[in-house]
């Protein structure tokens, strides 16, 4: 047949559309809710699908199980994005679930991408038809539905949580991958570990990494991929492959050493260059965290909030300002006063605890809500500290009857916890003339 020139060429679908499963046995992932006698494909089997919400991380194949779920119901699938729709296609989205109802018999499903992003209004606009049961409601959300979905909206659907894929549920699509596009190209075992750590659970990205490398490897005339070609070919994307690898923890060390070493620059370049390299900026906002309260501690407390505060920017804005504020966070660590007491004193006490008795409370320290409890002596002699000058009981013991009392936290001269040497010191004074 002779090639119409003006006739557009068919696009190529690309591979992860090439891999999309027709069935549920081909489903790689999700085993406790897919496998025999879990809920979801309970739900399938009895065709009686209730409106849901599909909770998990990208690329583990949320819009797949909607697809399918259409398809095993024979129903309308209409899907939309809630970053690219609004009001209006919520509405064209019911006219046709009308318009099908009413032609055909068949129900529709709709299928709404990223529900989290739409408001509260335009979640509630789905209520009177999931409660009429025009449209069988699917929502796709990566963050927690408890937060981000309307409570009347999520009292009528059923949450269903699925798992980033394993190493091995991520090896198997590899497999199918390189049998479909690519049988005559074999990957060393360090290539194979590389590619499936990069991937980091998210079959969607191992696919559509999959893909350029292997057309990388064709036009080479590659027929094996090892470390080295990857290293020189996919060299923009080979550094992100350390996420769980050595030097992925390297340079989490040198951030973190940079921040408890007081140098700002050193800390922004280390934190730039993960977030370059495809760290997930709240990973790296969770060690922020963790430096705030192991290096800087009772030295500056105002650092451990900031450092929430940028972890709850970045969830609300996103990239790129919530970014700046991670790095806002990181510069103030870096030249905030450092104190490890409070981490030192936490572990101290930690392993006293664990290696030491189960002494009793001493009956001064303990609650007399009862009668009988008051006739033991519970509370006797308990002296409230705000009825003390300084409000401070001097000479009171807090540990239990005859224990030496130990030291745990010796605070630093830095910061805050100068003020708390000062203070503390006042007080043990006061203690020793409390006993002359």
């Amino acid at each position: 047949m002779a090639l119409d020139l003006f006739q557009a060429p068919s696009p190529v679908a690309p591979l992860a559309e090439k891999l999309r499963p027709k069935s549920l046995d081909e489903v790689v992932g999700q085993s406790h809710l897919l496998a025999a006698n879990k809920p979801l494909r309970l739900a399938f089997q009895s065709g009686k699908l209730p409106s849901m919400i599909l909770w998990g991380p990208p690329g583990v194949g949320k819009t797949t199980l909607a697809r399918l779920i259409a398809n095993t119901a024979d129903a309308e699938f209409i899907p939309i994005s809630a970053v690219l729709s609004g009001i209006k296609d919520i509405r064209e989205a019911v006219e046709r679930a009308e318009h099908t109802l009413q032609q055909s018999g068949r129900k529709t499903i709709l299928f709404v991408d990223e529900v989290h992003r739409f408001n509260k209004g335009q979640q509630d606009a789905f209520l009177p038809f999931v409660e009429s049961g025009l449209i069988t409601f699917i929502g796709a959300t990566t963050e927690n539905p408890s937060f981000e979905v309307n409570s009347a909206l999520l009292s009528r659907s059923q949450v269903f949580v699925l798992n980033a894929l394993s190493e091995s549920e991520l090896s198997l699509l590899l497999d199918r991958a390189q049998a479909l596009v690519a049988e005559k190209v074999s990957l060393t075992m360090e290539a194979r570990e590389s590619i499936i750590a990069y991937a980091d659970g998210d079959a969607r990205r191992l696919l559509n990494f999959l893909e350029s490398l292997f057309n990388a490897a064709e036009s080479a005339g590659i027929n094996e991929i090892d470390p080295v070609f990857l290293q020189t070919t996919m060299a923009s994307k080979l550094r992100r492959f350390d996420k769980g690898g050595e030097a992925f923890y390297d340079q989490i060390s040198a951030l973190h050493k940079s921040v408890r070493g007081s140098n700002p620059d050193a800390a922004l370049y280390w934190f730039l260059r993960m977030l370059d390299g495809g760290a997930d900026p709240l990973y790296l906002g969770r060690r922020i965290v963790r430096m705030a309260i192991e290096d800087i501690g009772l030295a500056d407390p105002r650092a451990q909030s900031m450092c929430l505060d940028a972890c709850q920017i970045f969830e609300r804005l996103g990239s790129p300002e919530g970014e700046l504020a991670l790095a806002n966070a990181v510069i103030y660590l870096a030249v905030a006063p450092k104190s490890n007491a409070a981490y030192q004193a936490y572990n101290q006490a930690k392993a006293f605890v664990a290696n030491g008795d189960s002494s009793p409370v001493p009956l001064h320290l303990r609650n007399a809500p009862t009668k009988l409890m008051k006739e033991l002596d519970y509370g006797k002699a308990y002296r409230y500290a705000h009825n003390e000058p300084d409000a401070y009981a001097a000479g009171v013991d807090y540990f239990p009857d005859g224990m030496s009392a130990p030291q745990f936290y010796i605070p630093t001269p830095r910061g805050l916890e100068g003020k708390i040497t000062e203070k503390l010191a006042h007080l043990r004074e006061l203690d020793k003339k409390s006993k002359k």
